[in-house]
């Protein structure tokens, strides 16, 4: 099977993914899949997500060639796909928008997600109230201090927030909290997971509407530069802003795929979530994946200085493009993260999201080594006003 046409029916990419799931939650997953295929390519499904990407988030969202910085850098040119210009300033509206149309379709009550960085409860919380369906966010008590002004808009935006105390108090756990209330009713619930994981279908789902994001970079490159970049690079957590902007270059073999991975403290310690990079195949939250796992087959506890990223697995599709040599994964650190984020604001007056700057970390440090007529390509995920507070802090600013 070619990667265009991946998952397979029963949801897996190669030999990651699938169903892994009680018979009663399998029924359910499965009438899922079913009313998605039922109105993905339906003209009324199609023109009003179309017409929300365009007039609610800002579609199509900018190419901007990031010259001030690759000046300083010196090598090849650096370009930033602008996710972070979307409404409520990330990547995550594209899929959320999607997800709570389909729950309308479906006749659901309520969306409940999990949030590590606050970006996804943020999209998703705005898009329930955009559609009129209840919405509740669980979240980890360190990733509420910590992004606590996307908690303030989250309560703003009408949508019910669980704190998490469990375990690490992150984005592990506020998925096991949230899919626990998930089960609780899932005939009248819809869970809006915000990542390209989980049980088939939503690796699928979330991919095919995050897919925008590459679809418009390409047709973006080839009409302002009459080729393609050289280098497309995106960090990776869960890997929903990565895939989205992959696919639409997985058949251009002229151009290198790179997905960037937490090293957090190091990667000789245990702070860090550098899934693809040290994991080993394994089961998590209903599917197959890479993960960071104890002896036993357990999730470890694990840590990015980036909210959204410090998750032990990682999407099944980015599990196959590494096994197969599609995409290269590489690692940067706290430390480096801290650094792009800085000389991005202080070069180009853009603050990155902590996430986002590890894949501009990364185009930072290969950029110098390359000739001058070559181009990168990042997929900047997210906006910073986040983590502005908590950087301050750390840097004390």
């Amino acid at each position: 099977m070619t990667v265009s046409k991946m998952p397979d029916e029963n949801g897996y990419f190669g030999e990651y993914g699938g169903q892994i799931v009680p018979p009663d939650l399998k029924v359910i997953m499965d009438e899922i899949n079913v009313a998605y295929e039922k109105i993905r390519n339906t003209d009324e499904f199609l023109n009003e997500l179309h017409e929300l990407y365009s007039q609610y988030v800002g579609r199509p969202s900018p190419l901007f060639y990031a010259k001030r910085l690759s000046n300083k850098i010196g090598g090849a040119r650096i370009y930033l796909k602008r996710e972070d210009l979307n409404h409520t300033g990330a990547h995550k509206i594209n899929h959320c928008l999607g997800e709570a149309l389909l729950a309308k379709y479906m006749g659901k009550t309520k969306v409940l997600a999990e949030t590590g960085a606050g970006q996804h409860g943020v999209a998703l919380a705005t898009a329930c109230a955009l559609v009129g369906i209840d919405c509740e966010i669980h979240m980890g008590e360190v990733d509420i201090k910590k992004e606590h002004p996307n908690v303030t808009k989250m309560k703003i935006l009408g949508c019910k927030l669980v704190p998490v105390s469990r375990g690490t108090k992150t984005l592990k756990d506020a998925v096991d909290s949230a899919f626990e209330e998930y089960l609780k009713d899932p005939q009248n619930f819809l869970y809006a997971i915000g990542s390209v994981v989980g049980p088939h279908p939503f690796p699928k789902m979330v991919r095919d509407f995050q897919s925008v994001v590459g679809k418009e970079a390409r047709e973006q490159f080839l009409t302002q530069h009459k080729q393609l970049p050289d280098i497309v690079t995106a960090c990776v957590g869960g890997g929903s802003n990565a895939i989205g902007i992959f696919t639409a270059f997985l058949g251009d073999k002229t151009v290198d795929l790179i997905g960037i991975e937490p090293a957090g403290k190091g990667l000789d310690t245990p702070d860090h979530a550098a899934t693809l990079t040290l994991g080993s195949k394994g089961s998590l939250h209903g599917f197959e994946c890479y993960n960071l796992q104890d002896k036993q087959g357990n999730p470890l506890p694990v840590y990015s200085i980036a909210s959204g990223l410090d998750y032990p697995g990682v999407g099944p599709q980015h599990c196959y493009l590494k096994d197969i040599g599609r995409v290269s994964y590489d690692v940067i650190n706290d430390k480096e993260c801290l650094d792009a984020f800085m000389t991005l604001s202080r070069v180009e007056g853009i603050i990155p999201a902590l996430e986002s700057a590890h894949a501009v970390a990364y185009a930072m440090k290969i950029a110098k080594d390359m000739p001058k007529d070559k181009m990168i390509l990042i997929n900047l995920s997210g906006r910073g006003d986040k983590d502005a507070d908590f950087v301050a802090e750390v840097l004390d600013l």
